[in-house]
């Protein structure tokens, strides 16, 4: 317990916060990683998914082809990039190592989320007339709308996690809290980077979700209130 009394003595001294070596940094490259790494794995996974679940063939192999990438340790590759010439590119070896540890998430979620489509709803859509691009915009993806926005939602908070490592080779985010921590032996600042990317990522899981709430296209399809007929029946009528 007293750790954690430590730790949140930590997290409110003010000069923690401040300086380039500050949490408020610390953060601040933390979001960049998430955010750029998850921006460039569902521009990279989501396309793939959405057209191989769309046309029925292929999905299959590539879903299992990125659940290999799974068993590969995210630090491992971190780590051989480093050491690669990309490693003098700045950032780049935690943004790359990142997306390839978000990319199966998304791929998984969103084909899944094509396939298991209403195919009684998207039959009767290609009845209608619909071209392949209509019945893929307006029938497929509001129905995996929930699902793709799932993976988007695990990949996020695996890759806040996972963002931590970036310390270990010398990059930045909140896992430099942790290992500065390791390093002086001092457990609460550890204890301290540890609640902040627990947070972090909860944080990101509740946006994630709200926007799911907000943006979900199913969710605006709702019909109108019903109608009592019989208590419409029951009025009186007055003669004239």
């Amino acid at each position: 317990m007293g750790f954690f009394l430590d730790a949140w003595s930590w997290l409110t001294t003010a000069a923690n916060w401040q300086g380039n070596n500050g949490a408020w940094r610390r953060l601040l490259e933390h979001l960049y990683f998430t955010g750029v790494s998850l921006a460039l794995a569902c521009l990279i996974a989501l396309p793939v998914a959405l057209w191989l679940g769309h046309v029925g063939r292929g999905g299959a192999l590539a879903v299992n082809l990125s659940n290999i990438g799974r068993a590969v340790p995210t630090f491992a590759v971190l780590v051989l990039l480093t050491l690669s010439p990309l490693g003098a590119e700045g950032d780049w070896p935690t943004i790359i190592a990142l997306v390839l540890f978000a990319v199966p998430p998304l791929l998984t979620n969103a084909y899944v989320g094509m396939r298991e489509a209403d195919r009684g709803v998207v039959e009767a859509a290609r009845g209608m007339g619909m071209s392949g691009g209509q019945l893929l915009t307006r029938v497929e993806l509001p129905l995996a709308f929930p699902l793709i926005v799932t993976g988007v939602r695990t990949a996020a908070v695996q890759v806040v996690a996972t963002a931590t490592l970036a310390a270990l080779p010398g990059g930045g985010g909140l896992g430099r809290i942790i290992t500065a921590g390791f390093g002086r032996y001092n457990t609460p600042q550890v204890v301290a980077g540890a609640v902040l990317v627990a947070a972090l990522a909860l944080l990101v899981e509740a946006a994630l979700l709200a926007a799911e709430r907000l943006l979900d296209p199913m969710r605006r399809r709702r019909p109108g209130p019903a109608v009592d007929h019989r208590a419409a029946e029951e009025v009186p009528v007055r003669e004239g």
